[in-house]
């Protein structure tokens, strides 16, 4: 048997043991779980504005991404007296789960040093978790369709949002896919979300039979991208923005620009949208964290009645009347004394 190596450090005050710092994790390329801890504790200042709050569920890989995994929702028992969880009912478990809550740079690296490579995280915060902050599209392709497919959906879904005068904003699964957030952080449940984005997969499904699907059956995916409308329920998790995914290299749930969908469509070449762990601490000193709007921009969800009561067509039509509301992050708020003269 191996022996377990360990390293005892301080970090903001909190005392962790840390193990198996050379233990290879990607073992394509390499990468050792120190390396994974070193990316967390690097993307942390932009990384846990966007767990605080969220029931977390750790997705172990004890062996590295080669070996078995397992999923953990109920927070350690052997977890340190600082790491605060969420008391969240399971009506399927019958029971209240405590999920770990990753709200600093010391959870976080005490979590890493357990394996956990993926953060997935609920859309709704711990405190309120009947009411989702975002509506979210996981686009998720079917081959031989790939990412190039899924930017093209991911536009398609952007337009009809803007029509409603609603941003969204786009990151990469980590894996074959993209995500679309359209944030809310309004007083809406899943009991409106949900069917909303049911009725908008379908939608695009109608209007876009060759390449949409809005049905979960996989036999139906096969060369069409699979809208999944079903990640917005209570129950369900996503990958949070920033997180490792277990593959071959270390690649990361990135968010994108617009920009760079339409690069990655009109190139067609998947790699343009494909980052790993490196690539991505790059990116951050560079433009900064490009989905912070996702956590504070409000926005109101329309009427579901306004997608039921018309077909697809109609819809279409009465959203190609409606001018769509420019960009909250591109335009500048006018100063009093020109609202003034704009007035006179």
């Amino acid at each position: 048997m191996a022996k377990r190596s360990e390293q005892l450090v301080a970090i903001e005050g909190k005392q962790l043991s840390l193990s198996n710092l050379d233990k290879v994790i990607y073992p394509a390329v390499d990468f050792t779980k120190g390396q994974v801890i070193d990316y967390y504790v690097r993307i942390a200042p932009v990384l846990l504005p966007h767990l605080k709050g969220r029931p977390l569920t750790l997705k172990r890989y004890p062996n590295g991404v080669n070996g078995m995994f397992f999923y953990e929702k109920n927070c350690p028992e052997h977890r340190p007296e600082w790491v605060q969880t969420a008391p969240i009912w399971s009506p399927r478990n019958n029971k209240t789960v405590q999920y770990c809550l990753a709200q600093d740079l010391p959870t976080l690296v005490w979590a890493a040093n357990l394996a956990d490579l993926e953060l997935h995280t609920s859309l709704s915060l711990g405190k309120d978790i009947m009411r989702p902050t975002s509506i979210v599209f996981d686009l998720d392709p079917g081959p031989p369709a790939d990412i190039v497919l899924c930017c093209q959906v991911g536009l398609w879904v952007r337009e009809v949002f803007a029509r409603f005068g609603l941003e969204s904003f786009a990151k990469t699964s980590g894996s074959k896919g993209l995500q679309i957030y359209v944030p809310l952080n309004s007083a809406v449940t899943y009991e409106q979300t949900k069917p909303f984005a049911h009725e908008i997969a379908r939608l695009l499904e109608r209007r876009h039979p060759e390449q949409v699907v809005s049905d979960m059956k996989k036999v139906l995916r096969t060369g069409k991208v699979f809208v999944d409308w079903s990640q917005n329920d209570d129950y369900k998790t996503t990958v949070n923005v920033y997180s490792l995914r277990a593959k071959e290299r270390p690649t990361v749930s990135t968010p994108v620009t617009w920009d760079e969908v339409e690069q990655c469509l009109k190139k067609a070449d998947p790699n343009l949208l494909v980052f790993t762990a490196e690539q991505v601490l790059e990116r951050v000193q560079k433009k900064g964290d490009i989905f912070a709007p996702v956590l504070k921009l409000r926005q109101k969800l329309p009427p579901l009645e306004t997608l039921q009561a018309l077909t697809a067509g109609s819809v279409l039509a009465a959203l190609a009347k409606t001018k769509p509301r420019k960009s909250a992050t591109k335009t500048k708020a006018k100063s009093p004394a020109a609202k003034k003269r704009q007035r006179a």
